[in-house]
C-alpha cells in the first residue's frame, strides 16, 4: 500500500512505498547528475551517426556503418607509418647507398642500420632463426662464429640478397648433400662407417675398425666438399666436421641420417621482397650478432 510519510531519523519524506513496514526514502539524483546523463545519452546517438560504429550483416559479409564523416583508423594509422617513412628515407637511402664497410666505420648512421636491421629480422627472420638468431634444427645460429657460406659483410650480404638454394634466383647459392643411403651410392655398412668416421673428427668415436673404414669412404666421397680434415668449404656452403656445432644434430644417429638422405634447406632470396637499405641493415644485424668475419 501506498503511504507518505516522512522517517522520523533523517526527516526525509518517504515515496510512500512499504514493503513489510520497510519504506524507500524518496532521494533523487541529483540535477546535474540527470542532465550529465542526458547529455552523454544524446553525445552517443551523435557519435553513432557521425563516426564508424555498428557492425551489420551486409550481402558481401559483415562490414560496419561508415560514419557521416568517413573517419578510419586505419587511414590514421597507415598516415603515421607515412610519415614515419618519410622523416627517416633520407637516412635508409643513405643505407641503401653508402658501402658496407662505410657505415660499419660511421656510428650515426651505423645506430640507424642496427635499429632498422633490428626490425626487419624480427619482421622476417625470427620466424625461422628466431628472435634472438639462437636458431633451431635445420636453421643455422647466427650468434656464433660459425659461417656456412661465409660471415664477412659481403658474404652475408650475398646470402640475404640471393639466398640459399632458391630456385627462383638465378644468382642463389646452391650446393646439395646428396642421399647417399636413399640413392644408393654408399651400403647402409659404409654409411655407418663413415659416419663413425665424422664423429672421430671431433674426438667422439672408439670404434677404431669402423673409423679406419669410414675414413677410406670419407676420402672417396667426402673429400670434395667438406676437405681433407673435414674442415668444411664456405665457397661451397660445406659445414667444418670437427667442431661441436651442428645443423642438424650430431650423434650418429643424425649424421647417418644426414648422410642417408642428405640436406638441401632452403633460404628466400630477400633481395626480391626486401628494398636495398633494409638488406644493408639486416647485413650489418647480423654481422654484429656474434661472429662477423
Amino acid at each position: 500500500m501506498s503511504e507518505k510519510h516522512k522517517d522520523e531519523v533523517t526527516g526525509v519524506e518517504t515515496t510512500g512505498h512499504s514493503w513489510d513496514g520497510i519504506r524507500e526514502l524518496n532521494n533523487p539524483l541529483p540535477k546535474w547528475w540527470i542532465y550529465t546523463f542526458y547529455a552523454t545519452c544524446v553525445w552517443a546517438a551523435v557519435y553513432w551517426v557521425v563516426m564508424p560504429a555498428w557492425p551489420y550483416l551486409s550481402l558481401d559479409g559483415w562490414t560496419y556503418t561508415k560514419g557521416v564523416i568517413g573517419y578510419e583508423q586505419r587511414d590514421v594509422v597507415s598516415g603515421e607509418i607515412e610519415a614515419i617513412a618519410a622523416g627517416r628515407a633520407d637516412t635508409m637511402q643513405k643505407v641503401a647507398t653508402t658501402p658496407l664497410q662505410e657505415i660499419a666505420a660511421d656510428p650515426g648512421l651505423m645506430e640507424v642500420a642496427l635499429g632498422a636491421g633490428r626490425a626487419a629480422f624480427g619482421d622476417n627472420c625470427a620466424p625461422c632463426h628466431g628472435s634472438g638468431a639462437q636458431g633451431s634444427k635445420g636453421f643455422p645460429n647466427l650468434n656464433d662464429d660459425e659461417w656456412l657460406w661465409g660471415g664477412t659483410l659481403d658474404d652475408i650480404h650475398t646470402t640475404l640478397q640471393h639466398g640459399i638454394r632458391w630456385d627462383a634466383d638465378d644468382d642463389t647459392r646452391v650446393n646439395i648433400m646428396m642421399a647417399y643411403g636413399r640413392d644408393g651410392i654408399l651400403s647402409r655398412a659404409e654409411v655407418s662407417d663413415v659416419a663413425e668416421y665424422v664423429l672421430s673428427l671431433s674426438g667422439r668415436s672408439e670404434n677404431a675398425d669402423a673409423v679406419s673404414r669410414g675414413a677410406d669412404v670419407f676420402q672417396s666421397q667426402c673429400v670434395a666438399c667438406h676437405g681433407e680434415a673435414g674442415k668444411g668449404n664456405q665457397e661451397l656452403g660445406a659445414p667444418d666436421l670437427t667442431d661441436a656445432i651442428w645443423l642438424y644434430g650430431g650423434d650418429k644417429a643424425a649424421i647417418v641420417e644426414t648422410v642417408s638422405n642428405g640436406r638441401s634447406g632452403v633460404m628466400p632470396a630477400w633481395g626480391e621482397r626486401l628494398d636495398e637499405g633494409t638488406i644493408n641493415a639486416l647485413t650489418l644485424y647480423v654481422y654484429t650478432l656474434g661472429g662477423g668475419e
